[in-house]
């Protein structure tokens, strides 16, 4: 399971244009920490896989997802800026977060 996080935490941050230390200092961890969770030499905490699924928008099981096609198609629509400190990064993250649950709450209201 730690390979298929580890792929999918690497294919979400290149895909979105995020250093290892941008994603690291988001954290709140050691670039080498976050390089070690992108490697699988370590596995990545709970806290730390859903501040990452906040902040690429995406659902936490999708961390999980042994399909990259599906994570792929979720970066067509990813946020790209450069040079992005951890505030900024975290205030996309909020924005993600509510975006996110619109969409799940949308969603249940056309399944009633």
């Amino acid at each position: 399971m730690d390979s298929i996080i580890s792929n999918n935490l690497k294919l979400l941050r290149e895909n979105s244009g995020y250093t290892q230390k941008q994603i690291a200092d988001y954290l709140g961890v050691n670039r080498s920490a976050y390089a070690n969770y992108e490697s699988g030499d370590r596995s990545v905490p709970l806290a730390v896989l859903e501040c990452v699924a906040k902040l690429f928008g995406v659902d936490l099981s999708l961390l999980f997802a042994d399909d990259e096609d599906s994570v792929r198609s979720l970066l067509l629509c990813a946020f790209r800026a450069d040079d992005l400190c951890a505030d900024d990064m975290r205030q996309v993250a909020d924005f993600k977060e509510i975006a996110l649950s619109y969409l799940k709450m949308m969603k249940l209201l056309e399944n009633e």
